[in-house]
């Protein structure tokens, strides 16, 4: 039975960090492709559409709030293929982090979904969701209560307190061994009879 350190809030945090770096890279690599895709086909059928759109305040309004919603869609996908896979983001293995369920099993792509979508309830009123990770007891944040998950340092510490995770499952005992006392007294030898012979006994006198 090993027991697994509740990760703080600032473990979190910079393992956070580093996954929204990856985010942001992957997002403006593909706002790059979009945006080179949309300018060739502008500039291919009309180049006086482009200063147009880019003239119309609501057109720019609905591109800023698609890319919001582009935004929101990677950063789910991203969370959930991780958590839900493994249990752990590039920026948490860096760290030596992993999200489990309050028992300590792994969670699937459904528990995954629902964290995800804690984290917009967590990220509001100036994310006091995840503030809380660094007050509460087991250091769930907001999203980790209503997903029932907890976030440990994957590796076995000398700790009293943590979440204790078996590591082997019992053997299954075998027949011979569940019967121990019954064997050992049927392993006593059984008598052996007589072996008869051809030959007379000796005070038998030859006719």
């Amino acid at each position: 039975m090993a027991v697994y350190k509740y990760a703080g809030f600032w473990r979190r945090l910079v393992a956070y960090m580093i996954d929204g770096f990856i985010l942001t890279v992957i997002f403006f690599i593909l706002m790059i492709v979009a945006g080179i895709a949309f300018f060739a086909g502008a500039m291919t059928s009309d180049s006086g559409r482009l200063a147009e759109i880019f003239m119309d305040p609501e057109r720019m309004a609905g591109m800023g709030l698609w890319m919001w919603l582009f935004s929101i869609l990677i950063n789910f996908g991203y969370f959930i293929y991780f958590h839900g896979s493994t249990g752990r983001t590039p920026g948490k293995m860096l760290l030596n982090l992993q999200v489990v369920s309050t028992e300590g099993a792994p969670i699937g792509f459904g528990v995954a979904f629902l964290r995800s979508v804690g984290y917009l309830v967590s990220s509001l009123v100036f994310c006091l969701g995840f503030i809380w990770a660094g007050f509460d007891k087991r250091k769930q944040g907001w999203h980790d209560k209503i997903a029932g998950t907890v976030v440990i340092i994957r590796a076995p510490l000398a700790e009293t307190t943590g979440l204790h995770i078996s590591e082997t499952e019992p053997k299954a005992e075998s027949p011979s061994a569940s019967t121990g006392s019954l064997s050992g007294e049927a392993s006593c030898e059984a008598p052996v009879a007589p072996v008869q012979t051809d030959a007379p006994p000796e005070n038998q006198k030859m006719p």
